[in-house]
């Protein structure tokens, strides 16, 4: 490895360090608006689409499903990918594979294919594991009581990206009108594009590495491949209930979030909501996803990581509530989708910070890795269920279902809180 890329010999003095983590930071805030706008673009009627060439609402919730199954398969070869060569390389990998997956999706639409559709949107999927892995990169050279607002300024950047996208689904349809493939499809045409600029971005500009970098900084005893295995991963979390509750949480509130808005779209399209308005309001939800970030950064590190995982319970809590009443009101549909989006923001924020608080430092790419395994299964799971709640129930019950997701986190935040830290 080069010295270049591992920052080994550099000597890094305190202001070194902080105009280092200035400059990682700027660029993973440009990845990120792009990977959101590329991810915002396509999953905004990725349900749409795949209901459409099934020709069954009931499988219309395997679109979020199939991609968020390509974010876990990833997760973990990524994980190990930047153990070994660190976070450049594998964020680099997860968006030309979701580029590939994007493609493919096109080319599925195209042929009426469904379950080639599936695989394209697991692909896409992947480049979720970029945007998910940046904000970890982000917080590798952060001080200890500034990582939540190192976290979230990454997420927050996503904003721009992700609000734009699904505003700009129905110019991408109109743009491949006369090229014989579905409109639905044409966001993922764009979304290609979009991911192949930011792979370039990532590979030629963080430099040098963050991780490799935090790690030449660490004691000589964290130093060993042994130490920074995917088993001493599991380890690490296994060891520290903190770490636990902070696993638990970002998968909780994932989960949450996926099932409801996934779902979202097929309902506002019942009650006769465009392409427009429901782009407007996955936009809504969007901004509540990642505008607010930088609040949730500063109340976790200013109030404790614990704070504000009670605070994303009642939120998620509270959009449900909303969501599962809206009925035809377009308005409290779009309300309880933004709410959903400031819960969601509130768990994954706090939660990797206290993951990355409570592991030691050698283990925390895999710790990381193996979070973003757990929440992408989990989502997984929830986004197939959501399909077959809303088909044999209804939306009503769906949000119903994603609220009780919510009484054991509960239950673990506060047997956490009461017994001493790890």
């Amino acid at each position: 490895m080069k010295e270049a890329d591992t920052g080994r010999g550099a000597g890094i003095d305190g202001a070194a360090l902080g105009a280092l983590q200035r400059r990682t930071q700027r660029v993973l805030v440009a990845s990120q608006i792009l990977g959101g706008l590329g991810t915002a673009t396509g999953i905004a009627l990725a349900a749409v689409l795949a209901k459409k060439v099934s020709g069954d609402e009931a499988l219309s919730g395997l679109a979020s499903t199939a991609s968020v199954a390509g974010t876990a398969v990833l997760s973990m070869p990524l994980a190990a990918l930047m153990n070994a060569r660190g976070r450049r390389a594998g964020l680099v990998l997860a968006y030309v594979v979701g580029a590939l997956g994007a493609a493919l999706t096109v080319l599925a639409a195209a042929a009426g294919n469904f379950p080639l559709l599936l695989v394209g949107l697991a692909g896409f999927g992947a480049a979720s594991s970029a945007n998910l892995q940046a904000r970890y990169a982000a917080a590798d050279l952060a001080a200890p009581e500034r990582r939540a607002r190192a976290i979230s300024t990454v997420v927050w950047a996503t904003t721009i990206g992700a609000v734009l996208g699904p505003n700009i689904a129905a110019p991408a349809g109109r743009s491949v009108a006369g090229l014989g493939i579905p409109a639905e499809s044409g966001p993922f045409v764009w979304a290609a594009g979009v991911f192949l600029l930011a792979a370039a971005l990532v590979h030629l500009t963080l430099r040098p590495d963050p991780l490799l970098t935090a790690r030449t900084l660490a004691p000589a005893e964290e130093r060993t491949r042994e130490a920074r295995s995917l088993r001493a991963g599991l380890a690490a979390v296994s060891a520290s209930p903190r770490a636990r509750l902070a696993l638990v949480t970002v998968a909780v509130s994932h989960t949450a979030m996926v099932s409801v808005m996934s779902m979202t779209p097929v309902d506002l399209e019942h009650h006769g909501a465009g392409i427009e308005l429901i782009g407007l309001v996955i936009s809504g939800h969007i901004a509540g996803m990642y505008a607010f970030s930088p609040v949730m950064g500063r109340l976790a590190d200013r109030y404790g990581r614990l704070s504000v995982i009670g605070l994303a319970v009642a939120l998620l809590a509270c959009a449900a509530l909303l969501a599962g009443t809206a009925g035809g009101s377009h308005a409290q549909s779009a309300a309880g989708l933004f709410v959903l989006g400031l819960g969601w923001s509130a768990g994954l924020v706090a939660g990797s910070a206290l993951l990355t608080d409570s592991v030691p430092g050698a283990a925390r790419a895999a710790a990381q890795g193996l979070s973003d395994l757990t929440t992408s299964l989990s989502a997984g799971i929830g986004g197939a269920t959501a399909g077959l709640v809303v088909a044999t129930a209804s939306y009503a019950w769906l949000n119903l279902a994603a609220a009780c997701l919510l009484l054991p986190l509960a239950a673990f935040a506060l047997f956490t809180s009461r017994a001493r830290p790890s």
